[in-house]
């Protein structure tokens, strides 16, 4: 859920966003946060790659939570061999610096160990997440995956701070034309010392980073026209069982 696909100057460029794109500044960073409450905030809509982005307050937790909504030009097989391929994270997912399995518990689930690149003056953060995965059925015609962060699975790596919490889930529903639906909410903590505006500028970016990171990869010929099996059966909208 990277060294990115494409740089920071290109994603800026492609988008249409709701209000101006931030800077590393705090006024940007405070008319954001004024505006933000317990209901969400439509952060960006970029309307050229259909992707919306949202934000908004959580009770009890540091930083706000987050959610994307996109329609991708992609069948269902290229993109579960995308979320899949955990060892090429490092070439599309944000700021990830390393990508492995650690475990695979069962066709639906699995543990993966990731170190992300953090801001500049920050250490880097490491993060051992669980993946769980609910595959399409009769009732149920999409693939939800759910990640959630298991910080003492594995001992302290320093100078490598952990990452606390992570909570995201990720909709795949198939639509017509060979398209898909995403929808992802999560949220996460950092851990360790971190300024506000750092988090919440990555919190602001990254999810729609990785969306369209997402969108670019799955066009690869390896996933496009992979023919190795995958662990469970996925489906397009006109073979839906």
């Amino acid at each position: 859920m990277i060294r990115l696909w494409l740089s920071l100057t290109l994603l800026c460029l492609a988008t249409a966003p709701v209000f101006a794109q931030p800077a590393a500044n705090g006024n940007d960073l405070d008319a954001l946060r004024s505006r933000l409450s317990t209901d969400w905030l439509l952060v960006r809509n970029d309307r050229l790659h259909r992707i919306k982005t949202y934000a908004r307050l959580e009770d009890g937790k540091r930083y706000r939570s987050f959610k994307v909504e996109a329609t991708l030009d992609v069948r269902m097989e290229p993109l579960a061999r995308v979320m899949l391929d955990f060892e090429n994270y490092t070439r599309w997912f944000w700021k990830t610096l390393e990508s492995r399995l650690l475990r695979k518990e069962s066709a639906t689930e699995y543990y993966v160990y990731m170190i992300h690149d953090a801001p500049y003056g920050l250490p880097d953060r490491d993060t051992i997440l669980k993946a769980v995965i609910e595959p399409q059925t009769k009732n149920h015609p999409y693939v939800l995956l759910r990640t959630t962060a298991v910080p003492d699975m594995l001992p302290p790596k320093p100078p490598l701070v952990r990452v606390v919490s992570e909570e995201i889930s990720v909709r795949f529903m198939p639509l017509p034309n060979q398209q898909v639906q995403l929808e992802v909410e999560g949220y996460f903590d950092p851990g360790g010392v971190i300024p506000p505006w750092a988090a919440n500028l990555v919190q602001r970016t990254a999810p729609y980073a990785v969306v369209l990171a997402m969108q670019q990869r799955t066009d690869l010929p390896e996933y496009r026209q992979g023919t190795s099996p995958l662990p469970f059966p996925v489906y397009d909208y006109d073979e839906q069982p």
